[in-house]
């Protein structure tokens, strides 16, 4: 059996060693292991990637691209495995082979077995450090593992970390052996959904959209050498307002005098440099700064070195974007999400960055990019990534190719609802969230491509909003903080975030933050052939085949356009791609099929960055002020819907009508039967009308008539007012003067609301 491949040469690494005699001895190494060859195990669904996947070769790219040195050695590939009760503290034997960096219930690492709370996890390897680093510190790495790891170097305790998503470095020079096989145990444990630590959407019993747990190493893992005294860690602040990039140099073993020199690059041309004692803050100045955007994701090159007189004592290469995300008003005065200074829709769906074979990771660097160059071809400029940290390369796709980044915190710990206060946390579990916290905004805060930070989603362990948002402020000023997505707004941070489903719809403008709509659409499609089981997969809505998912999604983004004109500054659609047996997305789970055709989207989608259009209020609905109606809940017989029809012993009142408690309802007339039907005159000033459209809130199934003609057939409900276009003919029997509008809405279960009004969409003025 061949051995585990450390790797082939980086395009960002100018050099990489490791001498015949290594390669031997871990080709021994590995095929001790077991006689048995290794092979991925057969998931319920597998990508086109998989088949690339070997111990050869598992994630060879350098894991670190904003820091890179030239020699690495990637200690990815075939380790031992074992899993133990929780309280046994060491394993004499093992079980057999896992493919790290592959998590042990996923496919590809080749076991696809559960662990849980009551089990451990244990793993083993051996390597040998190259000859020609000898003298040097060897530094051991971690991408992620999840959650509760130990760490052994030849049977000597080197360290332990708590947290599922920040990588974590040991120093193990002083338990090296020199010149021999050096091994590495590791013991890890995972409460998943029974502790309160960040987890995610990790569950032990997967439904919904709730998923199967990762437990252990789910990135790479890697070890460097670096010189006494080294460079520890990067902080890039960009300042496009006074044409500087402020760089900030963690050092380790450094000494007094010791200097550092940085120089920012344009291919081959320095166009900064800067040098300064070690500690202090270096500003690099950018004449002419070519700022980085999704249009043109321009990132300039960053040499950083560490001297002491004229001696290079250590050196990593890196990069930047000169870019600015900010608040700012717009012509108009409202507030919006503004990028280097100019409004820019952000568009992009809720990437959830979950893979039918590898669960937590993608089976291979080119995976992990055609999600994004996916998402850049249908003409998305943003992605929100959801409840979960990447390795380090998709933030640097992510900046090489122009995707704006929202990044939520993964989430731990119990929910609350949308009318209860925040969480009270043990100081154990709110320690440890912040804590993880601060190490993944540590770990990611130089990307350019990441512009909003998300601590909490949906009340989903949501507890001291306004600190924690405080905190997050004054950590990274230089982005922006959304307090809560979905329902649980506290009034705190830089935007108000509304979830709809299917939508689209916009929270009320404010004075002082934006308007964003953090989830809505959800529009499932299962393909068979393609889904994690066979039968019994769900979307928020579900259509039967690709044409109609089609001419739903255009629908949304036609009623999604107006909502820019009116403030809303961003949009996030459900999903990047099916996950588990949830089908709600733009990729199948296996990324074999784009359910709608990509030009199809790109044109929908480019659409949303023209001018919005102007939305005239033709009968406003009852959500600020109430609109009078005639109503009754008796059948009133045949014609009711007519203009000439006599309502005049109906009741009158004022919308909406329904009961407290249905979600989004503005309740001014109860109605608690089963049927409503009501009645409105709407006086119009001219019938040349451009694109009439009615708003609407239905809980559940409703009919609009205008002036005899149905307008709107709408089953089901939803959970606040939508924007729905008017049938044709309903169009054309609008005139001047009055009009009237006739509703019939049936109650079927749970909450009932009814109220309509109706607007004209017209063209953006010159």
């Amino acid at each position: 059996m061949s051995p585990p491949d450390i790797g082939p040469r980086s395009p960002l690494m100018t050099k990489f060693r490791i001498p015949f005699l290594v390669s031997f001895v871990l080709a021994l190494a590995a095929a001790a292991l077991s006689a048995e060859p290794w092979r991925a195990a057969q998931g319920p669904l597998m990508t086109r990637w998989a088949k690339d996947v070997s111990p050869d070769n598992p994630l060879a790219e350098y894991p670190r691209p904003q820091m890179v040195r030239e020699d690495w050695q990637n200690l990815n590939g075939l380790w031992q495995y074992a899993i133990r009760p929780a309280d046994q503290d060491k394993v004499e034997t093992f079980d057999g082979q896992i493919l790290v960096p592959f998590a042990v219930e996923s496919a590809l690492s080749g076991v696809m077995k559960p662990v849980g709370p009551d089990n451990r996890l244990w793993y083993r390897r051996q390597f040998t450090v190259p000859a020609d680093w000898q003298g040097q510190r060897i530094l051991l790495h971690f991408g992620a593992v999840d959650w509760d790891a130990t760490v052994w170097v030849n049977g000597r305790e080197i360290g332990s970390h708590r947290g599922g998503y920040d990588p974590f470095t040991f120093d193990i020079t002083k338990a090296l052996k020199p010149g021999q096989l050096q091994e590495i145990v590791l013991s890890v444990w995972d409460p998943v959904d029974q502790g309160t630590q960040p987890r995610g959407k990790q569950v032990l019993e997967p439904r919904g959209i709730w998923y199967t747990s990762v437990t252990g190493i789910w990135q790479t893992v890697w070890i460097e050498p670096v010189p006494e005294a080294s460079i520890g860690r990067l902080q890039i602040v960009p300042d496009i307002d006074r044409s500087v990039v402020e760089l900030t140099v963690e050092t380790s073993g450094a000494k007094s005098g010791d200097t550092i020199v940085a120089k920012a690059k344009q291919g081959e041309k320095t166009v900064a440099d800067a040098r300064g004692a070690v500690g202090a803050p270096l500003r690099l100045e950018i004449g002419g700064a070519k700022l980085w955007s999704p249009a043109d994701p321009f990132l300039y090159d960053l040499e950083v070195v560490l001297q002491r007189g004229d001696a290079v004592i250590d050196q990593v290469a890196s990069y930047f974007g000169m870019r600015k995300i900010a608040l700012g008003k717009d012509a108009a005065g409202l507030v919006r999400l503004m990028l280097n200074d100019q409004f820019v829709f952000q568009y992009g769906p809720l990437d959830q960055g979950w893979w039918p074979d590898g669960l937590y990771t993608a089976p291979t660097d080119e995976a992990l990019r055609y999600d994004l160059e996916t998402l850049k071809r249908i003409g998305c400029n943003m992605l929100r990534k959801h409840v979960k940290v990447e390795p380090d390369r998709l933030y640097y796709w992510c900046d090489k190719l122009g995707l704006l980044v929202w990044q939520d915190m993964p989430n731990g710990d119990r929910g609350i609802r949308a009318d209860q206060p925040d969480l009270k946390r043990s100081e154990e579990s709110a320690a440890q969230f912040e804590a993880e916290l601060k190490n993944v905004i540590d770990a990611l805060r130089s990307h350019p491509s990441i512009v909003m930070w998300i601590p909490f989603n949906e009340g989903w362990g949501q507890y001291d909003t306004e600190r924690i948002v405080a905190w997050i402020k004054g950590y990274d000023p230089t982005r922006l903080v959304n307090n809560a997505s979905g329902w649980t707004d506290r009034g705190v941070g830089d935007v108000l975030d509304l979830h709809r489903y299917p939508g689209p719809a916009r929270p009320a403008v404010e004075a002082d933050r934006a308007i964003v709509l953090g989830e809505f659409g959800g529009l499932g499609l299962p393909l068979a052939g393609h889904t994690w089981q066979a039968e019994k997969n769900w979307g928020y809505r579900s259509f039967d085949d690709r044409e109609a998912l089609t001419a739903a999604y255009i629908g949304l983004m036609r009623r999604l356009h107006p909502l820019i004109g009116e403030g809303l500054s961003a949009a996030v659609y459900t999903q990047t791609t099916d996950v588990e047996i949830e089908v709600n997305g733009l990729l199948t789970y296996d990324r074999a099929v784009l359910k709608i055709d990509a030009e199809t989207l790109a044109e929908a989608h480019r659409r949303l960055y023209l001018p919005p259009p102007i939305v005239k209020t033709l009968a406003p609905t009852s959500q600020h002020s109430g609109q009078m109606y005639r109503y009754t809940t008796e059948h009133p017989g045949e014609g009711w819907e007519q203009p000439d029809f006599d309502d005049s012993a109906w009741k009158r009142g004022p919308g909406g009508f329904g009961t407290d408690g249905t979600p989004g309802a503005v309740v001014r007339t109860e109605w608690k039967t089963g049927e409503i039907w009501l009645r409105r005159t709407v006086t119009l000033d001219s019938a040349e009308l451009h694109e009439p459209a009615l708003i609407v809130h239905h809980d559940e199934d409703a009919e609009v008539y205008m002036n005899g003609q149905r307008a709107l057939s709408a089953s089901g409900y939803t959970t606040g007012y939508e924007t729905f276009s008017v049938a044709q003919d309903a169009a054309g029997a609008l005139r001047r003067g009055a009009n009237v509008i006739a509703i019939h809405c049936r109650q079927t279960q749970g909450g009932q609301y009814i109220d309509v009004g109706l607007v004209d969409t017209l063209p953006p003025q010159e």
